[in-house]
């Protein structure tokens, strides 16, 4: 292993914008959106709608810095940079604790999913011999881990479309299921209590779990030091953020709740998978499930590069252990990926002990972490904006969308849904585990961080390093 070696600029236009999608459509999509659907019912749709319109303006706000100034660690050095060096530190290591969270729920999902097929064989079992493929994986050159989340989202976003537009038939025909309890149709989405049936409440209260969907979009802006045309790559693939999400999220849902009634998706597996088996369409069931388990696999691997490529920019910056700044011969950070695969065997251990609670438990950490990262995005760009003169915002290539007012409402939006995550006794506990984080990463960074800053940055150390080495 060389520590001389540079990152590759491996990944292309193609690679980036599924990199995003990968990482972003996965379990909070195909396993999570059960519970919101439970929460709000139909109007879930709004939320989907509102969340999206919020995270595609972080995505400008991001999307601006990355290609004023494409580098690796990406928002943890823009925090740095514009706001401050402890915020920074915070939102790098957040976002690390982010892609470990969101790892964590991703192979737990991977587990029940796998249940469908395997119901006697334990969840751990499966996780176990995930986590040591994809750590594999991820220590191969650059461009084989993007060729890899290419053809793996390419399932993703075929079944998805396949799915729509079988859904449609279905309500277009009124398919009726084998039992007859279930009819496909547009009535579905107001027959049972109404659009709102538990009213704005529900609507409020299924924001957290819309919002955890939507974690980890922003690794676009990690690949920055691995794209070979930042300038050009990026802005691609971020002006593609609101298709996805109507196609992939709103009218996904859509489609899901037309064709069975909301109120008899259960939260055991993934509700894809459930509504055609409760339809009486086995063979379909059984492609989804492939689907879905594409689509858990495709998000870890996605967590696993995002989490390493921060670590190994804030490693560079003296944020995190040097050691992350090794590299192998092809360029991978390849310390980063071993741990990061050592802290996912937690995930076995948990599905061990807690196998029926944890999913849910995770993912309201793991939005706790998600939208403090965004919320750092959204005031580095502000800060961003404040240093430089007005030549230089007229020369921005790619500069966010209705600036001040959408990056205010942006901001506001990720504070309301902290308040919503502090408010709710289910996601409560997540309050108190970030808090906790950020104590720790408060301690870490004033006691042993800023130290060593502030002794690099001595001019009498400096002046003595020059005499020592002349």
């Amino acid at each position: 292993m060389s520590q001389e070696s540079t990152l590759q600029r491996g990944l292309n236009t193609r690679h980036i914008r599924f990199l995003a999608l990968g990482s972003a459509i996965g379990t909070g999509l195909f396993y999570g959106s059960a519970s919101a659907i439970q929460m709000a019912g139909p109007s879930v749709l709004i939320a989907y709608i509102v969340a999206g319109i919020a995270i595609y303006i972080v995505m400008r706000a991001l999307g601006e810095m990355s290609v004023h100034n494409p580098v690796s660690g990406s928002f943890s050095h823009y925090a740095s940079k514009y706001i401050s060096p402890f915020a920074g530190f915070t939102t790098g290591w957040t976002y690390v604790f982010e892609m470990i969270i969101v790892a964590l729920a991703d192979v737990t999902a991977f587990g029940i999913y796998m249940g469908f097929w395997y119901p006697d064989v334990p969840r751990w079992i499966w996780i176990l011999s995930l986590i040591m493929f994809l750590g594999g994986i991820n220590l191969i050159h650059v461009k084989v881990f993007g060729e890899l989340e290419f053809w793996l989202s390419i399932v993703k976003v075929t079944a998805i479309i396949a799915m729509i537009i079988g859904g449609f038939g279905l309500m277009l025909y009124g398919f009726h299921s084998d039992h007859g309890t279930a009819v496909s149709g547009l009535q579905n989405l107001w027959i049972h209590d109404g659009f709102m049936p538990n009213g704005i409440g529900g609507l409020i209260a299924c924001l957290s779990v819309v919002v955890f969907a939507f974690g980890g979009i922003e690794i676009i802006g990690i690949t920055a030091g691995e794209t070979a045309e930042p300038k050009k790559s990026i802005p691609k693939a971020i002006n593609a953020v609101p298709v996805r999400i109507l196609l992939f999220y709103v009218l996904t849902i859509f489609v899901l709740m037309a064709i069975f009634p909301w109120n008899q998706i259960g939260t055991q597996g993934s509700p894809f998978v459930q509504i055609f088996e409760n339809l009486g369409i086995g063979s379909a069931a059984t492609i989804l499930n492939i689907v879905v388990i594409s689509a858990a696999v495709s998000a870890i691997n996605s967590d696993v590069f995002g989490a390493g490529r921060m670590l190994y920019g804030m490693a560079q910056d003296g944020q995190a252990p040097k050691v992350f700044t090794k590299l192998s011969k092809n360029g991978v950070p390849w310390m980063t990926v071993v741990v990061m695969a050592g802290v996912l065997l937690i995930g076995v251990v948990l599905n061990y002990l807690i196998p029926k609670n944890i999913f849910m438990i995770i993912a309201s950490i793991a939005t706790f972490a998600t939208v403090w990262v965004w919320l750092m995005i959204l005031l580095s760009q502000m800060g961003m904006r404040r240093k430089l003169s007005t030549a230089e915002i007229k020369a921005l290539d790619f500069p966010v969308v209705g600036w001040p007012y959408a990056p205010a409402f942006a901001v506001v939006f990720m504070l309301f849904v902290l308040g919503i995550i502090a408010y709710f006794p289910d996601s409560r506990p997540a309050i108190y585990v970030g808090a906790a984080w950020l104590v720790i990463l408060w301690v870490a960074y004033f006691f042993k961080i800023k130290p060593k800053m502030n002794l690099n940055q001595d001019p009498k150390n400096t002046s003595q390093e020059l005499e020592t080495n002349s």
